[in-house]
């Protein structure tokens, strides 16, 4: 029987709680101990992928402890009540159900008299079919020419998971004769978004993928309407250029302004949507649909890991209970995710969203406030980039920040030289391994300028390449993170009442129905 409790009620945090500052970082670190540190904390993840926790601020008696947090909040029964179809969403009454759309984890769901896993592969074949049909120059243009370009238009969700993956993968997609079509992203309703994107495009080989699960977000539909403006301009159908990614309820579903309709549904947040057609369109048409099933394979491999009631064999469970010491225990506010590859560029961005959206909760899933931290700040940038940047806060300010590294030994696009001895991709590397210690360990200086405290825990994700499975599997860790780590909180994961105030306000302003300072702030900005 599954017990939803706050976090503070649970005996095993009372007892974790005693273990602040156990490690002191700079000691556990240094010399043969570091060493053997890196050797025994990790866990091995899918697709390749390594979970390396050794600068972490644990030992063996808070893993214990994590253990037994992990049993009483009973996260492996919790996981598997959501991969069988539970109402876990409380908020929104809904299942949760983005696993499904790379594999069956436990018991068929059937929900709306359909089998959700069936519902949701009949869509990627779909996808895949018409993917397949516009490479192929089945569906061209007007002129019987090829699409060379497809744009995606959507927002939150719909926007940045999907960036974020066609980019970490559009350098491997061209090394590897994969890369079938440029893509492109609209997201933002200021109007200097769309007038780039259409600027540097030859519209009349595009083809654009309108993503709205509601089919009336107000964002995205005025970037509709200002696409198809842009295409009538030019002289052509806007109709022969669209294709709407919606649920099959929507105003969009089957209207004639769109070549097609791929489907979702309300069981799957925007925020865990990658895996569904939202992103399974845009990235099958850019990458072709085998890329694609490759990288839900790594997403599969990694919901699978995820669950191993062995915590030290769940990368995932394991990264979110030791988030949790950090954030309630050690009092951290805040985590930085640094992906040492260039190609995971957005990376962090889309972590941000699925993160703070998921886990940024007052209330627990009975909507009662709890009296304890929950969901940290998140950030980051690539390396080496982040260094010259907001580093100087992460080695020698006022708050500790946990720090999750991602690396790779090789690069994507198969070019590198030689400088100074090593290669640019060696260098990137030794730039991870120097800050890992640098922080870990820090350095002592008469000068306090010069003095690095150290103290400062980090994770890494390292794998040999960054592939369609590893890139996958990297993508399901962390939304499974973010999951058990919502089990802990006893917080709903997976709605997102806090993105609703300002869209009401928003269309009161629209309307001219304000008063007060909402008025005045309408008038300054011109409204």
């Amino acid at each position: 029987m599954i017990s939803w409790k706050n976090l503070d009620t649970l005996s095993a945090y009372g007892k974790l709680k005693g273990l602040k500052g156990r490690v002191n970082l700079a000691e556990a670190m240094a010399g043969e101990n570091g060493a053997q540190r890196v050797a025994q904390y990790a866990a091995p993840m899918a697709g390749g992928l390594q979970f390396n926790y050794a600068a972490r601020s644990v030992d063996g008696e808070v893993l214990d402890a994590l253990k037994a947090l992990a049993d009483e909040a009973q996260l492996t029964d919790k996981f598997a009540a959501l991969y069988n179809g539970e109402v876990i969403n409380t908020g929104e009454k809904r299942l949760v159900l983005h696993q499904l759309t790379r594999g069956q984890l436990g018991d068929d769901v059937v929900a709306d008299g359909v089998n959700k896993r069936d519902f949701y592969v009949s869509q990627q074949m779909k996808a895949a079919a018409f993917a397949r049909r516009v490479h192929a120059g089945e569906i061209t243009n007007a002129k019987g020419e090829k699409f060379t370009t497809v744009v995606q238009i959507g927002i939150g969700g719909s926007d940045l998971g999907p960036r974020a993956m066609y980019l970490a993968l559009e350098q491997w997609a061209r090394q590897n004769d994969a890369f079938k079509m440029e893509a492109k992203f609209i997201s933002n309703v200021d109007p200097d978004d769309a007038a780039a994107v259409l600027k540097c495009i030859d519209v009349s080989r595009a083809l654009f993928v309108l993503v709205s699960k509601s089919g009336t977000t107000l964002e995205t539909l005025t970037n509709e309407s200002f696409v198809k403006d842009a295409l009538k301009n030019a002289g052509l159908d806007p109709s022969k250029h669209m294709v709407a990614v919606t649920s099959e309820t929507s105003p969009l579903a089957k209207s004639s302004d769109y070549l097609a309709a791929f489907f979702m549904d309300d069981y799957i947040g925007g925020r865990y949507s990658s895996t569904s057609c939202v992103g399974g369109v845009v990235l099958s048409l850019a990458f072709g649909p085998e890329v694609f099933e490759r990288f839900l394979n790594g997403a599969h491999a990694a919901d699978e890991t995820a669950k191993n009631p062995d915590l030290l064999k769940n990368p995932a469970m394991l990264d979110a209970l030791i988030g949790v010491y950090e954030r309630n225990v050690l009092g951290y506010p805040a985590t930085a995710v640094l992906p040492y590859s260039q190609a995971l560029s957005r990376f962090p961005a889309h972590l941000q969203q699925l993160d703070m959206e998921s886990n940024g909760k007052s209330v627990n899933r009975f909507g009662e406030p709890v009296d304890y931290a929950t969901g940290p700040v998140i950030f980051g940038e690539p390396g080496t980039n982040g260094q010259h940047s907001f580093y100087q806060l992460l080695h020698q300010g006022t708050d500790i920040v946990p720090l999750q590294f991602v690396g790779f030994k090789k690069n994507q696009a198969g070019m590198d030289v030689v400088i100074q001895g090593s290669t640019s991709q060696q260098k990137l590397c030794a730039n991870v391994a120097a800050q890992i210690m640098a922080f870990a360990c820090g350095k002592k200086d008469d000068n306090p300028n010069k003095a690095f405290a150290g103290g400062r825990p980090s994770s890494i994700i390292v794998g040999e390449q960054l592939t369609p499975e590893a890139l996958g599997a990297l993508l399901a860790h962390f939304e499974n993170k973010v999951m058990f780590q919502g089990f802990c909180w006893n917080v709903n994961s997976f709605d997102q009442e806090g993105v609703q105030l300002g869209k009401v306000l928003a269309k009161r302003v629209l309307a001219h129905d304000t008063d007060g300072a909402l008025k005045a702030y309408s008038d300054l900005l011109g409204i």
